[in-house]
């Protein structure tokens, strides 16, 4: 059986560590890199619930997109949702691995290339490029194409189809065709003002505030879609680059809806 170090090595060669962003805390968090890997369950994020299913199917490897540690824990006594987690994983003998902002960070296999690929985009580019590493594959967000222009509302049903999402927030519309489309998945209200100089005629992405959706000042349409629902199909992704390597065993997909908002 591989090795937890064998299987994050193979993560890490798609989405260097060194790529995440500085508040970051992708990596290994739980858990031993010598292990044998029993199996492997894929998540958007490693909670309590997740890891009882780790338990429960036999899986000592949950492959998370967002890290349950973000910041340092100066006690660990089942206070909160976040150290009863790691309580559980460290007693099971349950490894936890994150693969957050560098997974982000990349076009070819990553988060934003997914959310391209649902959509169909074309020509699709990094958005805002890390210009310090002289590597236009490497940044934030994706700026592509349709393959023919959508009249607004048209386009807005069919991303909410396309991304499942039962709430797009949005802009008012301009009564222009949108045809280039910037997104970034999670929070991704920094690039708003980028994908305005990118001349996109749409953006997406989630956790927009009240008043920044004002920014858009006529520029383009902002297209809100929710955190969870922007990045849902990093599951699909992480299992994809997973089960594609490893084929000695069938890494599973999570069942439980980790999303903590609701609509009513």
């Amino acid at each position: 059986m591989p090795t937890v170090k064998e299987i994050t090595t193979h993560l890490e060669s798609i989405a260097p560590p060194s790529y995440q962003e500085s508040y970051d805390n992708a990596g290994l968090i739980t858990g031993n890199a010598s292990w044998e890997v029993t199996n492997v369950l894929c998540s958007l994020d490693a909670t309590e619930a997740v890891i009882d299913e780790a338990i429960q199917k036999g899986c000592n490897l949950v492959v998370a997109h967002h890290p349950i540690v973000f910041k340092g824990l100066k006690k660990i006594n089942g206070r909160n949702y976040v150290e009863r987690t790691i309580i559980k994983a460290i007693k099971n003998d349950v490894a936890i691995y994150a693969i957050h902002t560098n997974l982000d960070n990349v076009l070819y296999r990553g988060v934003n290339a997914k959310i391209a690929e649902r959509l169909g985009l074309q020509n699709i580019s990094i958005l805002a490029p890390k210009v310090e590493i002289n590597d236009l594959s490497v940044g934030a967000g994706v700026f592509g194409e349709l393959p023919q222009a959508m009249e607004e509302g048209e386009f807005l049903r069919f991303l909410k189809k396309n991304m499942q999402t039962s709430c797009v927030r949005h802009t008012p519309l301009l009564g222009r065709p949108i045809k280039t489309v910037a997104l970034c998945g999670g929070s991704g209200s920094f690039l708003l003002q980028v994908a305005i100089a990118r001349k996109a005629d749409v953006y997406i992405t989630g956790d927009f505030k009240y008043h920044e959706f004002f920014d858009a000042d006529g520029h383009l349409v902002i297209a809100d879609i929710g955190h969870f629902e922007s990045e849902q199909f990093t599951i699909d992704l992480l299992h994809e680059i997973i089960s594609e390597k490893f084929t000695i065993f069938a890494p599973l997909k999570t069942s439980v809806n980790t999303n903590p908002v609701h609509y009513l």
